[in-house]
């Protein structure tokens, strides 16, 4: 469930960002603030020209990895 929660703010984050969510709102501010602490071993990975690109595979590689982690992880425990 933890890792479900951390990639729906890393996914939040890419559409709110794709959708040009006014970044003085606060609770943009927020989801973009603990979405750059959740991907930031992912969020500069890519090095794309255009910059939705970079949002979109860096966030994204983040929150398809804490699902897979966090899914074989919850099922071992399960089993």
């Amino acid at each position: 469930m933890i890792a479900d929660v951390m990639a729906v703010i890393l996914g939040l984050w890419i559409l709110m960002y794709l959708l040009d969510a006014n970044r003085a709102n606060d609770l943009v501010q927020f989801v973009h603030n603990a979405a750059d602490v959740l991907a930031g071993w992912s969020r500069d990975l890519f090095t794309f020209d255009e910059a939705w690109a970079r949002v979109v595979c860096g966030y994204g590689l983040a929150a398809v990895v804490y699902l897979f982690v966090g899914h074989a992880i919850a099922n071992r425990m399960h089993h």
